[in-house]
This record gives structure tokens, sequence and C-alpha cells, in this order.
């Protein structure tokens, strides 16, 4: 199994590729029983918690591995994601590493280069936090 599913979609998903992975060792089994080999392989008593699970929660807007895109103070940047956590429903702690380092100076005398940055967003992939001009620290293209 994958790492927790992010969504119903990706927890059927999970099914069919164990059926799949069953049926070329000549083992067929039916898709509501893979449903519920995923549930306990993620912990949960049966599919229906899973379920009920995954559609009463918020999602993140990238787990860790993820490669992203965006703007941070105001600057393009693509990054891999490297932690993800849930601070409180809806906001969670964001940990990238650039491909390559941000000028977060705006001045032309001198710069400075940030690599990895932390910031908390929302479920939509933007900051709480703001520029003195309002504009939002980090916005992750979704």
């Amino acid at each position: 199994m994958t790492g927790f599913p992010r969504s119903i979609e990706a927890a059927k998903a999970e099914a069919r590729a164990l059926r799949a992975a069953l049926a070329a060792q000549g083992r067929e089994t039916t898709h509501s029983a893979a449903l519920e080999t995923v549930a306990r392989a993620h912990g949960f008593h049966d599919w229906n918690t899973l379920h009920a699970q995954l559609g009463n929660r918020l999602q993140p807007p990238a787990m860790p591995g993820d490669r992203v895109a965006g703007r941070y103070l105001k600057q393009p940047f693509v990054a891999e994601v490297l932690g993800v956590t849930e601070l409180s429903p809806g906001r969670y702690a964001l940990v990238l590493h650039f491909d390559t380092p941000v000028d977060v100076v705006t001045f032309d005398s001198f710069s400075l280069f940030r690599r990895r940055v932390r910031a908390v967003v929302g479920p939509d992939g933007v900051s709480f936090s703001t520029t003195s001009d309002g504009v939002p620290h980090l916005v992750l293209d979704m």
C-alpha cells in the first residue's frame, strides 16, 4: 500500500491496483473485498469507516514528495514538498525545497536567497501571512 490516501478516489484506485495485482497472480477477488483490504491496510475497521474519514476531512494542498510550483514573496518557484503538518483543520505547515534559490529581498543593493522555506497555508495552497501590500507570502499553483 502507498501512503495514506488523499481522497476517496485515491483509495478506490488502490483497490483497483490491488485487484489487478492479485489477478496477475491468478487470485481473483471482488472490488468490495479489495476496498475492505485497502481500508484495513490503512488502519480502519472497514471501507465505510475509511470512506467517512476521507469524505469529512479537508485535504492538504500537497503531500511530501510532490513537485509544486507557485510564487514565494512574489517570486516564481518550483519546489519539492519535504513535509506537511496539519496544525488545525484547514491549516497546514509546508516545508518546501526550491529547485533554484529565491531572492527574498526586493532592494537592488543586496540579495538574500532562500532554498528552503516553511509556510502555513490553507487547503487552497495560499498562505495566511501576507506582505505589507497584502500579497500572500506563498501561493501554490493548484
